[in-house]
């Protein structure tokens, strides 16, 4: 059997044509990458979106295959542990990050609290936007070298006020590096934000931390881990709910939310729409329009988090019933409005409705193009509308492709 031979076919098609070739069931193979038998049932039926590129190389290495161009159709496509700079900004934060810092001016004096504050406005610029990622080359390196300083010379409260700003820095640079960095980088970068938690020594900072941690796990295949994360550090929030700090019940909602998408990218229907109802809850114990300064947890976000699980789930109509009652001016990030005109397109996709698809990756595309340029899913989208869409896109769609970088 070679590769030709699958010329034209989904992910989930190869991967069932390969394991029945060696004869392996598919609990079996299941079981060797760490998977339920019913996420590759719906993985392979085509249920569920292909699965991640770590993912896909566990997959491969399983069935025997030199790399994942066989399961994913592009001879092109192999896989390196060289660093990656998918974005001009990667290489300050990259130095600033990586930075040993073995001896530290115990002359300057820090204010923690202007730390805290310093990262709050890059968390407010990453947000409000059209380039984050630019942004973040500029302001993130200084903040990090600083907030690291800060929290080795200072001591008590304010060292810990430090650490909780260097939660903040390091959860921006996972924000940032993310579609653009090896994930080396992202982990390292997740590592040092939960190490500055646990320094910061308080529920809140934990909690955020775990939701930066479980973004990178679910980012790189480790989806039951990054659930198991979620929930845990909404049980650590769970005491304190009933505060006055809108904050922490933002947090405990975000966290909910990241546990419905990444059941939903698990197959788990039924647990992603119950978690998706539990944020729902939330949101009336907060005032009306609030949005967390990272999470954005709130009424917009919450409903824009509906239409991915609905989208990772397969579920078009209803993805695109939800984004009906989204109103993209409402949602206070440029990076988000563009998530929701691609996840928008997608749904429009898996109703192979390419026309519809093509005009809303453009309005995505128009909100920040940035993001969707560094954004793999809106890469591959744009890829698909070339290749599968029809004669009264083509062009509109190729040129597109172009703005995107992506070579058709």
């Amino acid at each position: 059997m070679h590769v030709n031979d699958f010329a034209g076919k989904p992910v989930g098609e190869r991967i069932q044509a390969y394991r029945e070739r060696r004869g392996m069931s598919r609990p079996v193979l299941a079981g060797l990458v760490g998977r339920s038998p019913d996420w590759l049932k719906k993985v392979e039926r085509g249920h569920l979106l292909p699965p991640r590129l770590e993912m896909l190389v566990k997959l491969a290495d399983v069935l025997g295959l030199h790399d994942v161009a066989a399961l994913i159709g592009d001879q092109s496509i192999t896989v390196t542990a060289t660093l990656r700079e998918g974005h001009e900004a990667v290489p300050a934060i990259r130095e600033a990050i990586e930075e040993t810092v073995l001896v530290v001016d115990r002359e300057i004096h820090y204010e923690a609290d202007d730390l805290v504050d310093r990262a709050a406005y890059a968390w407010r610029v990453w947000h409000s936007s059209s380039a984050p990622r630019a942004d973040m080359g500029r302001l993130l390196p200084p903040l990090l070298r600083d907030a690291r300083r800060a929290a080795r010379v200072l001591t008590g409260t304010e060292r810990r006020t430090a650490n909780a700003a260097l939660v903040a820095s390091y959860a921006l640079a996972e924000q940032a590096l993310a579609w653009v960095s090896d994930s080396a980088l992202l982990w390292l970068s997740a590592d040092r934000c939960m190490a500055a938690a646990e320094q910061a020594d308080d529920p809140v900072s934990l909690a955020a931390a775990a939701w930066v941690v479980g973004n990178v796990w679910r980012s790189t295949g480790r989806e039951d881990d990054a659930l198991r994360l979620a929930m845990n550090a909404a049980d650590v929030l769970e005491p304190y709910l009933g505060g006055e700090d809108d904050n922490t019940r933002a947090l405990w909602g975000a966290c909910r939310l990241h546990a419905a998408i990444t059941a939903a990218r698990l197959g788990r229907e039924g647990d992603a729409f119950r978690f998706l109802d539990d944020a729902d809850a939330m949101v009336p114990r907060l005032p009306s329009d609030y949005a967390h300064p990272w999470t954005l947890f709130g009424r917009s976000n919450t409903d824009l988090t509906g239409v991915s699980v609905a989208v990772d789930l397969r579920k078009g109509g209803t993805a695109l019933d939800k984004a009906e009652a989204v109103d993209p001016d409402r949602i206070p990030s440029r990076d988000r409005q563009a998530r929701l005109w691609l996840e928008t397109a997608r749904a429009y996709v898996q109703r192979r409705d390419h026309i519809s698809a093509l005009h809303t990756l453009q309005r995505a595309t128009a909100a920040s193009t940035e993001s969707m340029r560094c954004h793999p899913l809106s890469r591959n989208l744009a890829a698909e509308l070339v290749t599968s869409g029809n004669r009264l896109i083509e062009r509109e769609a190729s040129d597109l492709a172009a703005r995107l970088g992506v070579l058709t």
